[in-house]
């Protein structure tokens, strides 16, 4: 499926959402398409579509989407309907649940790993993102 880490031109013609490295995003991102990552986010992120998390990318963040390309840091827990790639610049700090995972050497995971196709990954990108109360 994943290859290499994304090419920012390429993703971002193809990427409905792109987040670019010089863009710091706070907030809850919900959307439909694909959306590629190459600056900071912080909040919740859910696509139906996938997510390409540039190298250079910081995300403090929950994750959902159905395929991802994970080159950047993250910090939260990430939930993937379909297939998650960790590439060897990955740093991962959070739990992951997919339906299958690939995982370049160099690549760093610190959290628990929870693979198959399981009813709670589909609930998860189906369901809405859950809501920050503490900012209300």
């Amino acid at each position: 499926m994943f290859q290499n880490p994304p090419q920012t031109q390429k993703d971002k013609g193809s990427a409905e959402t792109f987040i670019g490295p010089s863009v710091k995003l706070e907030g809850n991102f919900s959307g439909e398409g694909d959306v590629v990552i190459e600056g900071v986010m912080t909040g919740n992120l859910a696509t139906k579509g996938d997510i390409r998390v540039g190298q250079g990318a910081s995300i403090e963040a929950e994750v959902r989407s159905k395929n991802a390309l994970i080159a950047g840091k993250v910090k939260g827990n990430i939930t993937i309907g379909g297939h998650l790639k960790l590439a060897s610049s990955a740093i991962i700090n959070g739990d992951i649940r997919t339906f299958s995972l690939a995982i370049d050497e160099g690549a760093v995971v610190n959290g628990k790993i929870i693979m198959g196709k399981e009813k709670p990954i589909k609930d998860a990108l189906s369901s809405d993102m859950p809501v920050d109360k503490s900012k209300a």
